[in-house]
């Protein structure tokens, strides 16, 4: 089995990934199991604003063997701040209106890129299989190939594609694009992810679907199909526990777990609950939000921005509707220990999930395993989260819609026992067959017989082609064991 190399923007602390949860618990478990390493940047940033050196440090754990190496200033805040947060994040997102695309970060971002592979290629074995996660990371396939890297090397998108004429908005996209062809296997959330990835290689850059199924642009062949990252379940079911431990509640609680971001549609949400206590007065001191929202990317405007806004938000529907002994929205602005997120999900009636766009939000998936089968709360989630794709048997809600939203906590509030459960029961059947174990599995899988060109037979004709490519698609989303050229 070859040894597998692993390069992200940053990396895990592997002497604790069972507590990360995610996709670190199955990336850990694959280190250790067939041996490798994995790069990436150590959260270190240097006060000179020149070029930091290539050579990286290193920390062994076991058969696994992390290595890091610092940004300076400069990098920072033109290829992780600038262009990974401020160009790529908000389009990805489908939030062209503040992209700051006339910045000229780009440069930085490359350079950056050409580091990390400058620092990788020595350590490489000739059978080694490489895979390289997220959006910070698109040209560094191209910038390997570059330096002469034949092994194959996969990319894994976490967050969501938008649809092809958002992504030709971004003034590098053939640029991007140029750097996604250099893989041989591109792995995204869900299938209107590839949908839109292949549609925008096709219209953006004149890719075209092959016969083999899979896609030919800037002279190089890639595949591309849906791998839904999943959780750990049994480390959530494991964990929950035996009895109620969270501080009982003078009402009912509708949970929010979200990062501070744009994307996660809080004020929505915070409206949303504003409108319910407004058109359903009798639920008025019997229910509260709690919001847990962490900070994150402080540096970035956007980001105080909405801060600001919410805390304005919960003021005031506070003030309009709160008394002496109830307030209606409990506004937590920092992390919360992982144990204790896991009590308060099984103590949540309503695990309430609305981003505006998501490119998958585990957070879904781990308030499901966290409830207690035999009295599980509801969840409500928006349908333009990937988790939506999987978990049809939430309720699910246009994020941009308040009424849609305030109908969907009235209706998940009086849902009987019998509909939780059934509910339930079907959501965590779902969640346990697509497992961050199957997603990391099936992924190097196929990723493994990219060079095999595995296939059952060669389509004739056009037509056959692209059902062929969506026949792969498919395969590849449900199966742990993928079939992928």
């Amino acid at each position: 089995m070859s040894r597998l190399v692993l390069v992200s923007n940053r990396v895990a602390d592997l002497s604790k990934a069972s507590q990360a949860g995610g996709m670190a618990v199955a990336i850990a478990d694959t280190l250790r199991t067939r041996g490798g390493l994995w790069l990436g940047w150590n959260g270190k940033i240097g006060d000179r604003n020149d070029e930091l050196r290539t050579e990286p440090d290193f920390t062994k754990f076991g058969n696994a063997t992390v290595a890091t190496l610092p940004l300076s200033a400069r990098e920072h805040a033109e290829y992780y701040v600038g262009y990974s947060n401020n160009v790529l994040w908000p389009v990805f997102h489908a939030r062209l209106d503040i992209a700051q695309f006339e910045a000229g970060y780009y440069q930085r971002y490359l350079d950056v890129n050409r580091r990390f592979a400058e620092a990788l290629r020595p350590l490489l074995r000739p059978d080694d299989t490489i895979w390289v996660h997220d959006y910070h990371m698109i040209p560094l396939g191209m910038e390997l190939r570059k330096l002469g890297v034949t092994n194959p090397i996969g990319f894994f998108l976490h967050i969501p594609v938008p649809p092809a004429q958002t992504f030709l908005a971004i003034p590098e996209h053939r640029e991007l694009a140029r750097g996604l062809a250099s893989y041989d296997l591109i792995g995204l959330q869900t299938k209107v992810d590839v949908g839109n990835l292949i549609d925008y290689l096709q219209d953006g850059v004149f890719g075209r679907i092959l016969q083999d199924g899979r896609i030919r642009a800037f002279d190089r062949e890639l595949s591309i199909a849906a791998f839904p990252v999943g959780i750990d379940v049994d480390s959530f079911i494991d964990s929950r526990p035996k009895r109620a431990t969270a501080k009982p509640l003078p009402a009912i609680r509708l949970l929010g777990v979200d990062r501070l971001d744009y994307t996660k549609g809080l004020p929505q949400k915070f409206r949303a609950f504003s409108r319910f206590l407004e058109k359903y007065p009798d639920y008025r001191s019997k229910v509260i939000l709690s919001q847990i929202a962490p900070p994150t990317r402080e540096t970035v405007t956007a980001y105080a921005d909405i801060r600001h806004e919410l805390e304005m938000l919960s003021g005031s529907i506070n003030g309009k509707f709160g008394e002496l002994d109830w307030v209606p929205i409990q506004y937590i602005h920092r992390s919360t220990p992982r144990k204790m997120l896991v009590d308060v999900y099984r103590n949540s009636r309503v695990g309430f999930v609305t981003p505006l766009r998501d490119g998958m939000n585990l957070v879904a998936k781990e308030y499901v395993a966290a409830q207690n089968p035999d009295d599980p709360g509801v969840l409500i989630l928006s349908r333009f989260a990937g988790a939506a794709e999987q978990m049809k048997e939430a309720l699910i809600v246009n994020p941009y819609d308040v009424e849609d939203m305030a109908d969907a906590i009235k209706a998940a509030l009086d849902m009987g026992q019998t509909e939780r459960r059934e509910r339930h029961e079907a959501l965590l059947a779902g969640i346990r067959q697509d497992d961050t174990f199957v997603w990391c599995r099936s992924f190097l899988e196929a990723l493994d017989n990219v060079r095999r060109r595995a296939f059952l037979a060669v389509p004739t004709s056009p037509s056959e082609a692209a059902r062929r490519a969506l026949q792969e698609i498919e395969l590849a989303r449900v199966s742990p064991r993928v079939r992928a050229n």
